[in-house]
């Protein structure tokens, strides 16, 4: 990737502890095309994939509970959150990724999704891509309770709902999560359930 009016300077790593905190150093070219120098800490988590399961006969929606420390640092009393299943790709493609996140953390064993967009969440600071997909899911396909993989110390709440209940919970604030919000707005602008 080359962009003449972008010159990486310097890269200096700040952390490594858990994925990668960079300052970088750059150069960049103005529309009158004068240069200024920039820095900005940049931190790369790789790229994840999330779903919407849902549920077009029963009107339904599957979505998960549990404690994100950066929401309770910022102010969020309890640090919960109420999301759409999602995951880091790891080795995955997005598919795959999505696919096996949906069984760990939720229980069910589905084999056909949708993917709908790709959405960069944070682009001032984090370099992750997320891609997002729909997928359709019944009883039949449930295999386990879910809840996540303890290796990866997850306490997942799995959380069946109403689509239009899942909805009004944007509105009342008691969903905050961007990729939940944009996962529920497109299942209702594409009129899925």
């Amino acid at each position: 990737m080359h962009n003449p009016q972008i010159k990486i300077k310097q890269t200096d790593l700040l952390s490594d502890n858990w994925y990668l905190l960079n300052k970088v150093t750059f150069d960049y070219q103005k529309k009158d095309n004068s240069w200024i120098t920039q820095k900005r800490e940049v931190y790369d988590r790789g790229n994840g994939a999330a779903i919407l399961l849902y549920n077009s006969k029963q009107k339904t929606v599957i979505l998960t509970r549990q404690f994100r420390l950066p929401t309770y640092l910022n102010g969020n009393k309890s640090g919960m959150m109420i999301e759409v299943c999602a995951g880091l790709l790891d080795q995955d493609n997005p598919e795959q990724c999505v696919i096996r996140e949906t069984e760990e953390e939720t229980g069910y064993r589905i084999t056909k999704v949708e993917k709908v967009m790709e959405s960069y969440m944070s682009p001032g600071a984090v370099t992750e891509i997320l891609h997002l997909f729909v997928g359709e899911y019944d009883e039949s396909m449930k295999v386990s309770d879910g809840g996540g993989v303890e290796h990866e110390q997850e306490n997942i709440e799995v959380m069946e709902m109403s689509y239009d209940a899942a909805y009004a919970m944007i509105a009342s604030g008691e969903i905050k999560d961007a990729k939940s919000i944009l996962l529920l707005q497109h299942a209702k602008i594409n009129k899925l359930l």
